[in-house]
């Protein structure tokens, strides 16, 4: 089963309170899962590659085979695509997961866009955020 997966992550600060967010869809468009979740105190990278491993186990879950990502992050697109050397050691880390997990998969593709065609992600994260820190200030 194809799958279209937007995704993003972010801190508010760097690093800041960080959350994750994605939507996936099917071939025709439709939402067949949206998640957004608080993940601490984390680095945009952090974050951006924790959306990743979220939204790829997730797919599997839901059956997917056929994935095609789209990530407003240019640096983790062009790492995980092998295009630029993850030099970081924590994200590292999170970049051996992601390689772990795509091998579950017949194929994985990401793609780049710009933050504007990745507003339904991007407002995952930011209801995230704002519920979770709306409770700290209660």
């Amino acid at each position: 089963m194809r799958l279209i997966i937007n995704c993003d992550g972010g801190a508010r600060g760097n690093p800041g309170p960080a959350a994750i967010g994605y939507v996936i869809k099917d071939k025709n468009k439709k939402i067949l899962f949206k998640y957004g979740e608080y993940i601490g105190t984390a680095t945009n990278n952090i974050a951006e590659y924790r959306a990743v491993i979220s939204a790829l186990e997730k797919a599997l879950e839901l059956g997917g085979d056929d994935l095609e990502f789209y990530i407003d992050s240019e640096l983790v697109v062009k790492q995980i695509n092998g295009l630029y050397k993850v030099k970081n050691k924590d994200l590292a880390e999170e970049f051996l997961k992601i390689y772990n997990l795509r091998s579950k998969f017949d194929s994985v593709v990401f793609h780049h866009v710009y933050r504007e065609k990745n507003k339904e992600a991007d407002a995952m994260v930011n209801k995230a955020l704002d519920e979770k820190l709306k409770k700290q200030s209660n």
